[in-house]
């Protein structure tokens, strides 16, 4: 069993990049100046450097008619042009953080779900995979709750 995880298609945030704060606003989103390193690019699937611009907006990652259907706030790097993709490894977000990994089937509910801690998240996922019954998985940083990226069998 192998698995993708990819980043954000970036084209859907590139119309945002470079807009005047006042219209970042007047669209519910916040550029921020990254002071520390605790800002992962759901693009890049990386913490990105001190001193880098990223949005902070709200993203629906699980458009379902359902209970699950679910939207947080996730941060974009201005620029990033392609998405990142790890076939059968982790990407660096994942290494340092808590993960809630949530198993959906087909119909977008919820299967399964569980807990890593930091350098388990190979592991968790090879085991939700292990049900027949998940289509995918949804990575959530456990502390915040928001969105890291999605798992898809290869």
């Amino acid at each position: 069993m192998t698995y993708r995880i990819r980043g954000l298609d970036p084209a859907p945030f590139k119309p945002l990049f470079g807009l005047p704060d006042e219209e970042l606003a007047e669209r519910g989103i916040v550029r921020m100046t990254v002071d520390s390193p605790t800002f992962p690019c759901r693009v890049s699937l990386t913490d990105r450097a001190i001193g880098e611009k990223v949005l902070l907006l709200n993203h629906v990652s699980h458009d379902v008619a359902g209970p699950y259907r679910a939207s947080h706030a996730i941060f974009v790097t201005e620029g990033v042009e392609q998405a990142a993709e790890y076939v059968d490894e982790v990407p660096p977000v994942f290494a340092t953080r808590v993960l809630s990994l949530r198993g959906f089937d087909a119909n977008g509910m919820m299967a399964d779900a569980l807990l890593t801690q930091p350098g388990q998240a190979d592991a968790g996922i090879r085991q939700l995979f292990d049900n027949p019954a998940i289509a995918t998985i949804h990575a959530h940083n456990a502390t915040r709750g928001c969105f890291a990226a999605r798992i898809e069998r290869n």
